[in-house]
This record gives C-alpha cells, structure tokens and sequence, in this order.
C-alpha cells in the first residue's frame, strides 16, 4: 500500500478522533483540527473533552477497578497487555500512518523508534510485573514468640496520563503500560497537536478484551479544557506527566488540594562533553545525531556542547558538515532524515531564538533560517538544522530549553571548567560524554548532575533502568521496576505465628 493511501485508510477507520470512556467511543465536544506539520493542512479533527465527559471518564475507570480488572489474576492481565503489543503490530501500518500524520517526523524514525517501542513498553511491563520482588521479614515478638512481615503490591487506583507530542505513541504507553500492569486504571490525555496514535490505541483495547472503563482517553488542551478538568478531578489518585517544566508546576498546584501521587519528567538544557582524546568521527557523529534527532524535539537531546580546545575548531567544522548533510524533506521521501517542528507555534518560538542568539552575540556557523522548498512544504513548519559558537555562558540562548534542531558549541580547556559549566543549570536530565580514557569516564559520569549520563554513545536505553531528571527535570524515577514501584502502593502485612 502507498503512504498516502495508507494514511487515507487509516483515517477512514478512525474518522473524527472521538473520546474513548467506559470501553466505547463517545461522541460531543468542540471539535479542533489537527494539522500535518509536513504541509500546514488540516489532517484531521478531534472532540475536546468537557467536564461532563473527563468526569465519565474518571468515573468509568473508578468502577473498573471494583470490576473484574480489579479482581483479574496477573497471569491474565499479562496476556492482555501482551495482546495489546501483538495488536500494534499487526496495525502497525496504520499506526505509523497517524504517527508521521500528526508529527511529520521521517519514516524511518517513526518506523525504527515509536511504533516498535510503543509496542514494547508492553512487553516489557507485562515481564517485569511477573518477576517484581515483595519483602518478608520474621521478627522476634515481647511474648518470645514470632511474626511475620510480608509486603504486597496494591493499585494505586485512577492514574491521569498526560502524554506530549514529540515521542506520542512511545511516552504514552511508557506510561500506560506499566500502570495496567499494577492493576490501575488509567484516564489518557495525550497532546492535543498528536491526538491520532492514542486513538489507535484506544480501538486496540477495545478490540483485545480490555474491560470497559480501564482505558479511557479525552482529547482537549490544558487550562480551562480536558487537561485542568483531569488533574484537578477529585477522583484521580496519581498523575503522571513528561512535558514543559511550567506545565508542571501548574499540574502540581492542581494537585496540591488532592495530595495526589506525581511523576514528572520535565524539561532539559543538556549538556555534552568532549574531551579531546575522544574517538572524533564518532563523537560528531554522535552528538549531531543527538542534537538533531526527531529535528530537536527530544527532551534528553544536547543543546551545550563543550569541546576540549584542542579540537573545538575541528570539532565545530565537522559539526557543521553533518547540519549541512541533512536531508529535510516529506516522511516518505527517500533519504528524508530531517523533519518539520511539531506546529506554527512552536516554530515561532524556535525561530525568536534563533534571532536572539544572534542579538546576544552569537555566531552562526550554520543555519538560522527557515529553508526554502517551492512546493507545498512551504506551508509547513520547518526550520533549518542551526549550530551557534560565541555565546557568553550567561546567555538566555545557553540558560534556556528550545526544543529544536540546534546547539552552542563552547572550548574548555580543563575538565574541572567543563564539569561546572556542564552543571550550571536549573535542570538536571541528561548529559553525555565522549573520551577514551576510561577512569576519566567514570569520574566525569559520576561529577554529572543529570538523571542520566551516556559515554561515548546516546539514547542508548536498557527499559530496566532508572529514568528520570534532577532539579527541575523532574519528579521521581520510570523503568523496569522504578515504573512499578510508582504505580503500585507497598502495603505490609503482620502475622503473628
């Protein structure tokens, strides 16, 4: 089937992106259009939530946990949720159809990346929760007799997932899987600007037997829509959110009334090391790979680089080299390794950075602009692959996230200097390091103030680890047994023998 009749069918079946609650599709709500960042039409329209319908929502999932999910075996629960995997495979076309529709990311990202992984997530989750340990303690008792202590893993009851736009279908379920998989229920507000893959995703619950009122999704936006009426909802236990650091702030003082569970990954101004014994090739390979992967849209990409002085100038050649290589162009486009931003606005606030870099001082050693097509991609959101030198540390452009395709490049010339500049940052998310010295890679892992740290490689992900940010990147830790520990409530049990 060809891309486009592929996008065609898949929008066919879905129609107009409804609101799922209590196992069906619901109609009613204002409807908002979704629009392909590729050309700046209007792919699709879906329904904004109203009060009404997040409170059927939250009330659809309440039962449910009273309903057969809550007494469900784990065995059975496990092969639902490997079912759900095994469904987006085998809808995998049409998945990767309303991905690339609502992203306009290449086909070989969403390909290779969110739909594989989307998939995943269930998986691993459905292992993970079959093989998580509990504790047990004998004690000894005043009477000289014994006790015993044994901990077992409760729901934590309704879980509001609030999902972004830059990895839709793979952050969603990295979150929905592992709280199904602790037996919760769970309310979905993905992005409104990706709305379509989380309907999919909906239509696959509903096709492989998942209860009624277990997973439920409301389209909408954030104050005064499906957002805030979600996470000030008196019903919900815990929220879970990956987007904007304000964004979180506001989540947590609508969640401060409830005292509800919280589990944020938030923003990041990543920084990259490289020392000058690196292998190079790979080091720019690598960190141009990082900086423009998903055109910039990655919350762990680097936007510092800080580049031992002996190679900076190399360094920076060779960066600009690998920008200028990139091919920008439709998803389907052979070589299409470059895409658009995911809207009109975003580009509007990527590009007022691009011109402030240049009011604070910087040099632009390529990019900065907005390329030119001559065809409908004009009417789209692109911008072009940008790389800065010159800044002063202080700068807003170092200081500040800006989610696109771009980075400042910066000499240092003793690794104490690169650790401080790396660490002088609000945030605390992600940093990578290149050299070959191995007890230099140890060292300067160990001195980074980030969640996580990569050495000579990025993104590079093990499901089991803890994932998570420091200081304002973030609240709490997700993966592998971390994940679990979160949607899940310890409860201790003492039996006197």
């Amino acid at each position: 089937m060809a891309p486009d009749s592929i996008v065609t069918a898949a929008a066919t079946r879905l129609g107009t992106l409804r609101n799922f609650v209590d196992g069906r599709f619901v109609d009613g709500g204002r409807p908002f259009d979704v629009f392909n960042p590729v050309d700046g039409s209007v792919h699709a329209q879906a329904l904004e939530a109203d009060a009404a319908t997040v409170d059927a929502a939250v009330l659809a999932a309440r039962a449910a946990l009273n309903g057969p999910w809550g007494r469900m075996p784990v065995a059975e629960r496990r092969r639902l949720l490997t079912r759900v995997a095994d469904r987006i495979d085998e809808r995998f076309e049409e998945f990767l159809a309303a991905e690339i529709a609502d992203t306009g990311k290449p086909h070989h990202l969403a390909s290779h990346l969110d739909i594989p992984r989307g998939a995943a997530n269930f998986r691993v989750f459905a292992d993970a929760i079959a093989n998580v340990p509990t504790e047990c303690f004998e004690m000894d008792t005043p009477d000289g007799r014994k006790a015993l202590n044994y901990a077992l893993r409760k729901p934590l009851g309704v879980v509001a997932i609030i999902s972004p736009w830059n990895l839709p279908l793979l952050l969603m379920t990295w979150k929905v899987a592992p709280a199904l998989a602790c037996g919760n229920t769970v309310v979905v507000k993905p992005s409104e600007e990706t709305p379509s893959t989380a309907t999919l995703l909906a239509d696959v619950m509903r096709e492989v037997g998942i209860p009624e009122g277990v997973f439920n999704l409301v389209h909408g936006f954030g104050p005064d829509s499906a957002g805030e009426f979600l996470t000030r909802h008196a019903g919900v236990d815990a929220i879970t959110f990956t987007g904007e650091t304000r964004t979180g702030a506001a989540i947590m003082k609508a969640a401060a009334d409830g005292v509800k569970g919280l589990s944020f990954e938030l923003g990041g101004k990543n920084p990259g090391i490289v020392f000058a014994d690196a292998d190079f090739d790979a080091a720019v390979g690598g960190i141009a790979h990082a900086v423009f992967a998903n055109t910039g849209q990655v919350c762990l990409a680097p936007e510092r680089i800080y580049v031992e002085r002996p190679i900076f100038d190399r360094f920076v050649a060779g960066l600009k080299a690998r920008a200028e290589a990139l091919k920008i162009g439709r998803p389907h486009d052979e070589g299409t390794n470059f895409g658009p931003l995911i809207s009109a606005e975003h580009r509007r606030k990527v590009l007022a950075y691009y011109a402030l870099a240049v009011e604070e001082g910087a040099t632009v050693v390529t990019g900065g602009g907005v390329p030119e097509f001559g065809d409908e991609r004009d009417g789209g959101f692109f911008v072009q692959p940008t790389v800065w030198t010159g800044l002063a540390e202080d700068a807003r452009c170092v200081k500040e996230e800006i989610f696109g395709p771009v980075c400042h490049v910066t000499p240092f010339d003793r690794e104490e200097e690169a650790v401080a500049m790396a660490n002088d940052t609000v945030y605390g998310l992600a940093s990578t390091i290149w050299t070959t010295d191995l007890n230099r890679a140890h060292r300067v892992a160990r001195a980074m103030e980030a969640g996580i740290t990569w050495v000579n490689c990025w993104f590079l992900r093990d499901l089991r680890t803890p994932f998570g940010g420091m200081k304002m990147s973030g609240i709490g830790r997700e993966g592998g047994v971390h994940s679990l520990n979160f949607y899940s409530e310890p409860v201790n049990i003492c039996i006197k023998l």
